[in-house]
């Protein structure tokens, strides 16, 4: 299964794409589309662009994307959901894509949702086994695939694990 994380933002949109076989996750690649120097339009474009051709290039089976946090900035909150709409747009109509709140994210990587940036990013790069240091960007886009890696697994798990059940009540 081949997960795509996204963290768009309207300067910065970073990603991360893994593989995930059971318990063990794989990086396949990581990165960050920087379109800051671009008119503000010019941005979604490239923010479009750049993720379409990551998803025709890395073909990823479902796609996970951080949930907007509110802001109290009325102007940065619109742009940032500009953001995400293009990042969203560019992913095709066949490929589900999920959310996760920042909190769960933390959860999920670190076992506290009040985590710091550099504890989701130490934590990306341990289950990872990546050796050099990932911009703030990237390290949060993998932490957004590791999550929905781990919370696909437990899915099944539990799936399974409800199934004796289903077949016994059904008797």
């Amino acid at each position: 299964m081949r997960i795509l994380g996204l963290d768009p933002g309207s300067r910065r949109t970073g990603f991360g794409v893994i593989d995930c076989r059971g318990g063990v996750l794989t990086l396949c690649a990581h990165g960050c589309l920087n379109v800051a120097g671009a008119a503000p339009a010019a941005r979604l474009r490239l923010i479009f662009q750049g993720l379409a051709e990551l998803v025709s290039q890395h073909a990823p089976a479902e796609v996970a994307v951080e949930r907007v946090f509110v802001s109290r900035n009325a102007d940065s909150a619109l742009k940032l959901g500009q953001a995400r709409g293009a990042a969203l747009c560019a992913v095709p109509g066949g490929i589900p894509v999920f959310e996760y709140a920042p909190r769960a994210i933390k959860l999920a990587l670190v076992g506290s949702g009040a985590a710091e940036k550099f504890q989701v990013a130490h934590m990306v790069r341990t289950l990872l086994g990546i050796g050099v240091r990932l911009s703030a960007d990237a390290a949060d886009a993998l932490a957004v695939a590791v999550c929905h890696a781990h919370a696909r697994r437990l899915s099944v798990l539990a799936r399974a694990a409800l199934a004796p059940r289903a077949r016994q009540a059904a008797r």
